[in-house]
């Protein structure tokens, strides 16, 4: 089925909205009666689905969202939709949105149903869809190629470690020794760029703790669920338009303290919230973990250092909790043709200055045991 014109579908979609009715076979044939040509019913039933896709889920972006292993959908205004479906980022040819403004007003829409507000002067939005897809979006002018929308889609399904070691992701002796990690209630982070599957490879290390064991997982956005028995999820809030209402991750790490937990999970460490993170695993809350942006392991004493002095921590006051609290790294990668594996698992430590030490523990290449 072809696509209408736009100025056709524009003109219609005015008429529906000053008479207040919702678009239906019988509605727009009505409106297209007021145009200067006859349309057949190909072009009335064509915009009827597009009226109906722009009111419901993300119009005509919905089908990739709903796409088995589609994990981003990107818009660069009018310019063309990509998808990344597990090889890297593709153009979609057969998808389109129209002109810049059909653009802006799925942008509006898709924030309004999060809760947020997008317009010229809140310009960009972050927020959450119903579905738990992950929403940024950026209006013109301040986009200069026109109104940017990201949308990330949350795993399905948790993926367990015997699956990831299935798909390759994970080496056999990569799994021994994750498997290890968690039974001996090691603390530990994981890390990697992004879109690399840190939070798919979180979730599979959490199913492994012991059922009877209390998890309490604190989130800036509702991403982690793991198939585990006894899981307690708090989620941060940004503050509403008038500026009020927030709740940080600093505050939920805190009230998580407060809930016996057996072991505490941070989502995401990227702000202040390391400092409580940090102290809460030297006094006594073994096995805690969470994921933290890093493209090397060795990258990650400088990014804990960078957060912390950010927080009000010294730099030695950083190095020192951070080596007292953290035993280890898992660090994923992201490889050019798409495909993600655990890379390497790496011991923290101090040396004798009391400077974050990073020592390799192990290594793989694309299944390979390259550093024992």
């Amino acid at each position: 089925m072809s696509r209408p014109p736009a100025d056709v579908v524009d003109r219609v979609r005015r008429r529906l909205a000053a008479l207040g009715t919702e678009p239906t076979p019988h509605t727009v044939a009505e409106a297209l009666r007021a145009e200067d040509h006859l349309w057949g019913t190909t072009t009335v039933l064509a915009i009827v689905d597009l009226l109906r896709g722009e009111a419901l889920g993300a119009g005509v972006l919905q089908p990739l969202l709903d796409t088995p292993g589609v994990t981003d959908v990107l818009v660069n205004g009018a310019g063309g939709v990509y998808v990344d479906a597990g090889q890297g980022l593709r153009r979609r040819e057969d998808v389109t949105l129209g002109d810049e403004a059909a653009v802006r007003r799925l942008a509006q829409r898709l924030a309004a149903s999060a809760g947020r507000r997008l317009d010229d002067a809140s310009p960009w939005v972050d927020g959450r869809l119903a579905d738990g897809t992950r929403l940024h979006a950026v209006l013109t002018p301040v986009a200069r190629t026109g109104t940017a929308i990201s949308l990330r889609v949350p795993p399905r399904t948790a993926l367990p470690m015997a699956e990831l070691e299935r798909r390759g992701a994970v080496a056999p002796a990569m799994g021994e020794v994750l498997r290890d990690l968690v039974a001996a209630r090691r603390s530990f982070l994981v890390t990697g760029g992004t879109g690399s599957g840190k939070t798919t490879v979180l979730a599979a290390l959490l199913e492994l703790v012991p059922p009877d064991e209390r998890i309490v997982v604190v989130e800036d956005s509702d991403e982690l669920r793991p198939a585990h028995p006894h899981v307690v999820g708090l989620v941060a809030r940004p503050p509403n338009v008038e500026g009020a209402g927030a709740v940080g991750m600093r505050d939920l790490v805190r009230q998580a303290l407060r809930m016996r937990p057996d072991r505490i999970v941070v989502g995401e460490v990227r702000g202040a919230e390391v400092v409580d993170l940090l102290a809460a695993l030297n006094t006594g809350h073994e096995g805690g973990t969470g994921t933290v942006h890093a493209n090397a392991p060795e990258d990650v004493p400088a990014r804990l250092e960078a957060l912390g002095i950010a927080a009000g921590l010294s730099r030695a006051a950083v190095h020192a909790q951070a080596a007292a609290a953290l035993d280890a790294l898992v660090h994923v990668v992201r490889h050019r043709d798409g495909h993600r594996e655990v890379a390497q698992v790496a011991d923290l430590g101090a040396d004798t200055s009391g400077r974050l030490v990073v020592r390799s523990r192990i290594t793989v290449e694309r299944g390979r045991v390259v550093d024992p």
